[in-house]
């Protein structure tokens, strides 16, 4: 049981980060590809863009707290 609690940890370190919406956005962001390739859209230029504005608004987050301190 204490490998499977450690295995577990481990990816929820990995996926979830130190920002939980910045997994929240790219699974949506993968959800929404995945939709809109199985409606025969060629989706391939969602997940960049995707990832792009996560790192934005992340940052822009992280900066907004530094400065309050």
């Amino acid at each position: 049981m204490k490998r499977l609690r450690a295995f577990g940890l481990f990816w929820y370190e990995f996926v979830i980060g130190d920002d939980w919406r910045v997994a929240v956005w790219i699974a949506l962001s993968l959800a929404a590809t995945a939709g809109l390739v199985s409606l025969g859209v060629n989706a391939w230029w969602l997940p960049p863009i995707a990832v792009a504005t996560a790192l934005g608004l992340s940052l822009r987050r992280a900066v907004r707290t530094a400065r309050r301190r």
